[in-house]
């Protein structure tokens, strides 16, 4: 089992920033593929940025220039730095972790962290 626990989120207006942070622990040396994903009210859940061992990371098109993922390994613990937010951000955000070989959706996931875009 993983267990995986984030923070970070909150309420900032709109061309602000935040930090989301993501701590793993457990049985982590499975995990090489972690990301964040979103779900906004009356959406489906999408991913926004994930990063792979070997530090390789992928984004969402609507994310791409504003946030960047990191992880640091002797942490256990990935980052989303998002910049520029807009209104349309406004999700949950919850962290996943997981064996390349599995699809996200069987992966572990944390608790989910709230972000509010709005002036």
């Amino acid at each position: 089992q993983v267990q995986l626990v984030e923070s970070g989120g909150g309420l900032v207006q709109p061309g602000g920033s935040l930090r989301l942070s993501c701590a793993a622990s457990g049985s982590i040396l499975s995990i090489n593929v972690m990301g964040w994903y979103r779900q906004a009210p009356g959406k489906e859940r999408e991913l926004v940025a994930a990063i792979r061992s070997g530090s390789y990371t992928n984004y969402a098109d609507s994310v791409k220039g504003r946030f960047t993922i990191s992880r640091d390994n002797l942490k256990n613990t990935v980052y989303l730095q998002m910049n520029s937010l807009k209104p349309e951000d406004t999700a949950v955000y919850y962290c996943n972790a997981r064996p390349s070989s599995w699809a996200a959706q069987r992966g572990y996931w944390g608790q989910g962290t709230q972000v509010t875009v709005s002036s």
